[in-house]
C-alpha cells in the first residue's frame, strides 16, 4: 500500500467518525428536548398565542343625483373594551365601566345602552321590545316572569357588582356587561363603548388610560347626516346590529360581527352590500395572556359610494309643496270649506323618460322628521301620533279612488268592450239594481269615454265594470303594477285590488254590486302612492311599466370611478290591442288636467296660481276622492304625467281626510321645470 493510499484512508475513517460524532450530539440534544426539557417547551407553547381582531371599514357614502353628498363620513372617536387587555376579575372591570361612563357623562357624551330596562327606578321595560327581553331573560337565566327590577338584581349578582355602587352606577355596569354577553366579548370582538365622543373627554381617557385596563379610544370613521331633512324616509338610518340581525346575516356573505353597525332602513339598508366595505384583520401575539405584539395584516377595504337618482332641490321643492297644501287645509276657518280634517300625505314623481325612466326623482312623505335628530329624538319621534316615521310615499296604503277609472277604461278599450263610438247616459242614478242604485256626482248625459274620464263619471264606469267583470280589472290592475311589489329598492307595502279572493281571505262577503265600487277604486282596494305613480308612468309610456328605482350609480369610495349604472328595467308591458287604448285615455287625462270646478278655492285664497291649462307642453291627470273611513271621511289623490307630448314625468299624491290635491301640481311642475330644464 502506497503512502497516498494510506491518507486517503486516514481522511475517509475521520470524516465518517466525524459524522457519527455529529449524529451521536444531535441525537443527545434531541432528547433532551423531547425527554429532559419536554414539558418546559411544550409549556411556553401553550403561554404563546395570537388572535385576531376586526377592523371596521368606511361605509361608502350617499349623494344625490348631483353628487352632493347627503351622507359621508369623518373621522370620530369611539371608546372600545378590548379583552386582550381588559381585567380578569369582575370587581376592576366593573370599576373601569363605571369610571368611563362617569367621564363621558362629565362631558354630556353618552354611551351605547340596549339594554331594554329604562335608566331610572321605577325599573320598567320598554315598550315593543318583547323580543329583547326574552332573549335577556334567558342569557341571565331568570324566569319568564322576572320583573325588570328581578332582572336588574340577577344581573348584580351574576357580574359581581358590588352594592357599593350608587343605583345608577349599578344601572350602568348592568347594561353595559349584559351586552358584551350579548356581542360576544372576546379577543376578536371588541366593544364598542361609545361612538363619536368630544376632544375633550378623548384626552380625559388617554389620561387615565394606566388605570382604565382595556378601555382605547380609536379614530374610525363615523356617519355623518350633512342633509337631513330632505328625504329622511328613503336615506334611513344605521345601528348596532341586533342579535336577530346578525342570525340573519350569517346566511348571507356579509360577514356580519355582532358589534357591526349596518344599515337599518331605507337606502343605508337596501344597499347595504354596496356601502358595507371589506373588513381588516389586526393580529395579536400573546404571551402568558399579554400582549406582546399586534399589527395590521390585512387593511380594511372601504364601501363603495352611490348616486341616487333624486336631486336635493328638487325633493326639498316637493316637499314643502306636500307640507304647505296640508298646512293651508288645517288653517282654513271657512264654514263649507273641505279636507280641513287633513293629516298627512304623499307626493311622488318618477322620470318617464330615455335612459332614467323609472327613477325616482321626488318622493316626499308629511309629517316628517330631521334624520340629524333621529337617534336623539327617537323616543319622541316614535311616539307622536301623526306618525311622522311613517313613509306614507311607499307604505302608505289607500284608496286610489277615481285614479282607478284609468285602469278600467284600459281593459274596457283594450279587450274591446267600449270604443270611441260607445255612449252612456248618466242621469246621476245607477239603475241597473233595484235594490241597489249608487250615485255620480252629477249628471253628464250622453258621454263617451274620453267625457267620462274628463268628468270622472261614476255613471259611465260603473256599467263597464259591470259588464267587462272582476276578472279583467284585476288582470288590469296587477299589468299596471297595482296590488304588486314595485320593486323599489327600499322596498314598501305591495297592497291589494278588491276581488272575490280578497274578500274570503278576509272572512268578507263578496256580492254582485261590488264589482261596480271596484271598477271606481273604491272597495277594498288599497295601493300606495308610489303604485298611482307607476300607474301614471305606465300610461305616459303607451303601457311600458318601468321597475321605479333610487339608486342611479355605484361608484368608488371618494365618487372618482364610477363602477355600474342603474338601466331601466321594464316589469311588464300592457299591449295596445285596440291601436286606441291609450290614446284615448291620455285624452280624458288631458281633458281631465283643464276641467274647472266651481268649488274650487279661488286663487286668492290658495295664495297661488294651481291651473294647469297655461302650461306649455300641456299637463294630463286624473283626481279622485276615495273613501277613507266612512263616505262622510274621504281623502284626494291625483295621477297625472308632463308634458302631455312626449312625457317627461310622472306623478301621484294623496291626502289623508284632505282635499284638492289637484292644486299641488302646478307648484310641482313649474319647480320642475326650474331644476331640470
Amino acid at each position: 500500500m502506497t503512502l497516498k493510499k494510506f491518507a486517503e484512508y486516514v481522511r475517509a475513517f475521520l470524516f465518517f467518525a466525524l459524522t457519527l460524532s455529529v449524529l451521536a450530539l444531535g441525537v443527545v440534544r434531541l432528547m433532551k428536548i423531547q425527554v429532559v426539557d419536554g414539558d418546559s417547551y411544550a409549556d411556553e407553547a401553550l403561554l404563546t398565542r395570537t388572535a385576531e381582531q376586526v377592523i371596521n371599514s368606511p361605509r361608502g357614502e350617499i349623494t344625490d343625483a348631483d353628487g352632493m353628498r347627503i351622507i359621508s363620513n369623518k373621522v370620530g372617536y369611539n371608546v372600545i373594551f378590548e379583552k386582550a387587555f381588559t381585567p380578569e376579575d369582575n370587581n376592576t372591570t366593573n370599576a373601569v365601566i363605571a369610571e368611563t361612563a362617569a367621564i363621558l357623562e362629565s362631558f354630556d357624551a353618552d354611551w351605547i345602552d340596549n339594554l331594554p330596562i329604562s335608566r331610572t327606578r321605577p325599573y320598567e321595560f320598554y315598550a315593543d321590545r318583547e323580543s329583547d327581553i326574552a332573549k335577556m331573560r334567558k342569557i341571565i337565566n331568570v324566569q319568564p316572569y322576572a320583573t325588570a327590577s328581578d332582572c336588574i338584581e340577577a344581573m348584580r349578582v351574576l357580574f359581581g357588582i358590588d352594592q357599593g355602587y350608587s343605583l345608577t352606577e349599578i344601572r350602568t355596569i348592568v347594561g353595559i356587561r349584559h351586552e358584551m354577553l350579548l356581542r360576544s366579548f372576546s379577543l376578536e370582538n371588541t366593544y364598542t363603548f361609545a361612538e363619536d365622543i368630544p376632544l375633550e373627554a378623548v384626552a380625559k381617557i388617554k389620561e387615565l388610560s394606566f388605570r382604565l385596563q382595556g378601555t382605547d379610544v380609536v379614530a374610525e370613521a363615523v356617519r355623518v347626516v350633512n342633509i337631513g331633512d330632505v328625504a329622511p324616509h328613503l336615506i334611513g338610518s344605521t345601528g348596532m346590529i341586533s342579535t336577530d340581525e346578525y342570525e340573519k346575516g350569517r346566511e348571507t356573505d356579509l360577514n356580519y360581527a355582532l358589534n357591526d353597525n349596518i344599515g337599518k332602513s331605507g337606502v343605508e339598508l337596501a344597499l347595504e352590500s354596496e356601502l358595507r366595505g371589506v373588513k381588516g384583520v389586526r393580529t395579536f401575539t400573546m404571551y402568558n395572556n399579554e400582549v406582546i405584539s399586534d399589527e395590521i395584516t390585512t387593511p380594511a377595504v372601504p364601501g363603495h359610494s352611490v348616486k341616487l337618482t333624486f336631486n336635493i332641490a328638487f325633493q326639498r321643492d316637493v316637499q314643502e309643496t306636500l307640507e304647505e297644501h296640508i298646512l293651508w287645509l288645517q288653517g282654513q276657518d271657512h264654514i263649507e270649506m273641505k279636507g280641513t280634517e287633513a293629516t298627512g300625505g304623499a307626493f311622488v314623481v318618477l322620470d318617464t323618460s330615455g335612459d332614467n325612466a323609472g327613477a325616482v326623482l321626488a318622493a316626499a312623505s308629511y309629517p316628517t322628521y330631521n334624520l340629524a335628530d333621529y337617534k336623539t329624538s327617537y323616543a319622541a319621534l316614535g311616539s307622536d301620533p301623526s306618525l311622522p316615521l311613517y313613509n306614507r310615499a311607499t307604505s302608505g296604503l289607500y284608496r286610489p279612488g277615481s285614479t282607478f277609472k284609468t285602469v278600467t277604461a284600459t281593459a274596457a278599450l283594450n279587450e274591446g268592450y267600449i270604443d270611441l263610438s260607445t255612449y252612456l247616459t248618466c242621469n246621476h242614478v245607477y239603475t241597473y239594481w233595484s235594490d241597489y242604485q249608487p250615485r255620480c256626482t252629477g249628471w253628464h248625459g250622453r258621454i263617451n269615454v274620453i267625457t267620462a274620464l274628463e268628468k270622472s263619471c261614476n255613471i259611465f264606469f260603473y256599467e263597464v265594470g259591470r259588464n267587462i267583470g272582476i276578472d279583467l280589472i284585476d288582470s288590469y290592475a296587477a299589468s299596471y303594477g297595482l296590488g304588486e311589489p314595485t320593486g323599489l329598492e327600499t322596498g314598501g307595502q305591495t297592497g291589494w285590488v278588491a276581488s272575490p279572493a280578497l274578500f274570503e281571505q278576509k272572512k268578507l262577503d263578496w256580492q254582485a254590486g261590488l264589482v261596480v265600487q271596484a271598477a271606481i277604486g273604491q272597495s277594498e282596494t288599497n295601493v300606495t302612492p308610489m303604485q298611482l305613480a307607476v300607474l301614471a308612468s305606465t300610461i305616459a309610456n303607451d303601457g311600458v311599466r318601468y321597475r321605479p328605482h333610487l339608486l342611479d350609480s355605484v361608484w368608488d369610495y371618494n365618487l372618482r370611478t364610477k363602477l355600474s349604472q342603474t338601466e331601466p328595467e321594464v316589469l311588464a308591458i300592457i299591449e295596445d290591442k285596440s291601436g286606441i287604448t291609450f290614446s284615448s285615455v291620455k285624452s280624458g287625462m288631458e281633458k281631465a288636467a283643464n276641467f274647472f270646478a266651481y268649488s274650487y278655492p279661488t286663487e286668492e285664497q290658495y295664495g297661488k296660481s294651481y291651473l294647469l291649462s297655461d302650461i306649455p307642453g300641456g299637463v294630463a291627470i286624473k283626481t279622485g276622492t276615495p273613501q277613507m273611513t266612512s263616505a262622510d271621511d274621504t281623502g284626494s289623490a291625483f295621477i297625472g304625467y308632463y308634458p302631455a307630448e312626449n312625457p317627461e314625468i310622472a306623478f301621484a299624491g294623496f291626502i289623508e281626510h284632505g282635499e284638492w290635491s289637484k292644486l299641488m301640481i302646478r307648484e310641482m311642475i313649474m319647480d320642475y321645470i326650474d331644476n331640470y330644464k
